[in-house]
């Protein structure tokens, strides 16, 4: 069995920053990607940052430049530092990993989600 836990959601203001963190833990042999998703009221849930093992990133255009993912593999962690918040960044944001376990070579697992509300 495999965990993942988000903190650091929030209120803030237009403009100020947040950072998300997630935390894996389980039955967990290696970890081969992370990322962070989010799904706005009446969306559907969209690919915000992730990171692979080996430390590449990639980002929704959206993001870019505002937005850093990463990762702490000895801590099976991944951060996602948010910079110059919008209004259009409020959402529930999601951790997301893919893991090699005991059951599987490639399993993905999902946090409960953390709500980060920007105020315009």
């Amino acid at each position: 069995q495999v965990r993942l836990m988000e903190s650091g959601g929030g209120l803030v203001q237009t403009g100020e920053s947040l950072t998300l963190s997630c935390v894996a833990s389980g039955s967990i042999l290696s970890i081969n990607s992370m990322a962070w998703y989010r799904q706005a009221p009446g969306k559907g849930r969209e690919l915000v940052a992730g990171i692979i093992s080996g430390g590449s990133t990639s980002y929704a255009d959206s993001v870019k430049g505002r937005f850093t993912i990463s990762r702490d593999n000895a801590k099976n962690m991944v951060y996602l530092q948010m910079n110059s918040l919008k209004p259009e960044d409020t959402a529930v944001y999601y951790c997301n990993a893919n893991v090699r376990s005991r059951v599987s070579l490639s399993g993905d697992y999902w946090g409960q989600g953390t709500q980060v509300t920007v105020s315009s």
